[in-house]
């Protein structure tokens, strides 16, 4: 009942501060790059920012109704504390009449996480320019309904159409990745002038477990990180973006930082390699780091997985792809973490002949433990998946100092680990 009441309030509330912040957004009035996509928009975020520098202000910690209604007017978002609602209620009105950003862009990331989020945002927001990333089954429980009422054949339709609106209110440039072909339905008939890209335009790749390299249309780019190949899609949006705005292409991506549990590369004790990829999951996400781990020219691969969250009724069929993607890479391990892999994916490893590779445990204590044992300071450990695979991480770690460089490190999810254990 409380969960159903959240749901049906949430844009509720979220227009209240939508109302006010939007006296603060019409004072700036800035020209507004929103990024979507269900995996990859932060990277998206960040390559912007090396790109635009000072000239724009960015929605880091902020994609939903909330969070975006909170950035406009300078404020952060609830954390942990709950009283910060009450603050928030208050001071977003105040803050609103009189603060606003001074920067001539605003790029924002918007999730689109439930249904008529992202038309709530399109809508007020109106882009000048969309650069959709990816399209995938995040959070996929919250569009099951929209599939039973018939309203759509599949989730993946559904997470489409919502992602949509942002496309339909852009009023300048819409740039996507152009294989999806549920992503080039919702392409059609824009007043925005519309470009596709795609990753075969990469020419060159190659990626280390501390770094990586593409090479498009002539331009070499370099990260001080592993970087996934279908990387080449947000750095050919970044490049029509740049020529949009009538700037040379930033190809010096040597500062680029990863957001935390974004692919980092991590030293870890006794020489190991640490890629901790744990934020978050979801097959498209998954498949991605595989291919990454794949093609890394690195010996003696390991890969730490757990459960994908959110998949609602489609929680089986991906768990069993989940473990024909992974069979596919070339790995001495599989050390899988949580119900879902140990109900749904070990089964398909073992049928594809990975069982003797393969180990399962219910819990990260227990993983911790095996890992601990059996590692040997050689491997290069990519980590994929929820079960607070973080804190398997923390504990690997070479320099504690490097926890800041992890997800889930604010109070309210240190306290969530420690009633698991977690400590």
């Amino acid at each position: 009942m409380v969960t159903k009441l959240k749901k049906r309030l949430y844009l509720a509330v979220a227009a209240y501060f939508r109302f006010w912040a939007n006296i603060s957004l019409r004072r700036w009035r800035p020209r507004v790059i929103s990024v979507t996509g269900s995996v990859g928009k932060t990277t998206m975020l960040r390559l912007l920012e090396l790109q635009l520098k000072d000239r724009a202000h960015y929605s880091h910690n902020a994609n939903s109704a909330f969070g975006i209604a909170f950035d406009i007017v300078g404020l952060e978002g609830v954390t942990d504390s709950k009283w910060r609602w009450l603050y928030l209620l208050l001071a977003v009105p105040v803050r609103s009449l009189w603060f606003r950003h001074q920067q001539e862009f605003y790029v924002v990331e918007i999730d689109g996480e439930r249904p008529k989020e992202t038309e709530f945002l399109a809508s007020w927001l109106r882009p000048e320019v969309t650069l959709w990333v990816s399209l995938g089954r995040s959070h996929a429980a919250f569009y099951d309904g929209q599939v039973a009422s018939g309203r759509f054949k599949s989730v993946d339709e559904a997470i489409a159409h919502e992602f949509g609106f942002l496309p339909k209110f852009t009023t300048q440039l819409v740039v996507a990745e152009g294989t999806n072909p549920l992503i080039q339905k919702q392409l059609q008939n824009l007043r925005a002038r519309v470009e596709t890209v795609d990753v075969s335009q990469l020419t060159d790749y190659a990626v280390w477990p501390n770094k990586s390299e593409f090479v498009l249309n002539d331009n070499r780019v370099k990260f001080n990180c592993p970087m996934p190949r279908e990387v080449a899609v947000q750095l050919l949006l970044l490049e029509r973006l740049a020529t949009y705005v009538e700037m040379p292409l930033e190809t010096d991506l040597s500062a680029y930082q990863p957001a935390p549990g974004r692919n980092s590369f991590l030293p870890g004790i006794k020489g190991l390699n640490l890629i901790d990829s744990s934020y978050n999951a979801h097959l498209i996400s998954m498949k991605s780091m595989f291919d990454m781990m794949q093609q890394m020219q690195a010996k003696h691969k390991w890969l730490v997985i757990a459960d994908m969250t959110e998949q609602g009724a489609g929680e089986a069929d991906q768990h069993q792809q989940l473990g024909l993607a992974l069979s596919q890479v070339a790995a001495e391990r599989y050390v899988l973490v949580g119900r879902r892999v140990g109900k749904y994916t070990l089964p398909v490893l073992e049928a594809a002949g990975q069982g003797e590779r393969t180990v399962h445990f219910a819990h990260a204590k227990e993983a911790l433990v095996y890992l601990q044992a059996e590692l040997t300071g050689k491997e290069t450990v990519l980590f994929k998946g929820s079960q607070y695979l973080e804190w398997i991480v923390e504990k690997l770690l070479a320099d504690p100092a490097d926890i800041k460089r992890l997800p889930r490190q604010e109070p309210s999810a240190v306290r969530r680990r420690a009633e698991w254990g977690l400590r």
